[in-house]
Parts: structure tokens; sequence; C-alpha cells
């Protein structure tokens, strides 16, 4: 593990105090776990935009699944 001095604002610090408390964790494992899952919508953000921007750049044409309609179920 690496040491890291963030500065944080007292509410936010108090907020997180309030969090880690009531989790029965540290401010670190905390504060491990929020940049893990930010990293990770930032991760599926950039594959939603890679899919966007490649049905952009080529669109899905007419018919060009009309193979599978017959295959879907849609319930009631």
């Amino acid at each position: 593990m690496k040491i890291v001095q963030m500065t944080l604002d007292e509410e936010l610090v108090g907020a997180v105090d309030r969090a880690v408390q009531r989790l029965g964790t540290t401010r670190s494992a905390f504060a491990r776990d929020a940049l893990r899952d930010a990293l990770m919508r930032l991760k599926e953000r950039d594959a939603e935009r890679k899919h966007r921007e490649g049905y952009e750049r080529k669109p899905v044409e007419p018919g060009e699944f009309s193979d599978w309609e017959d295959e879907q179920v849609w319930g009631d």
C-alpha cells in the first residue's frame, strides 16, 4: 500500500466518518472502495461512449437483425 494525503472539506470528512462508523470500516477502506467504484463507472462510461460512437459511424441497417425477431418472446 502507498500512503496518499488528500485535502477534504470538513463537511465531507464528517459525512465519511459517519458512514464508516455505520459500516464498521475505516476511512481508508471507504476511500479505496469509493475510488474503485468511481474508476469502474468511468470505465463503463467510456465503453458506452465507444459503443454509441460505433453505432453513429455504422448505424444498424433495416432488417439487419430481423432473423432474430421470431426467436424473441415478449411477455405480457
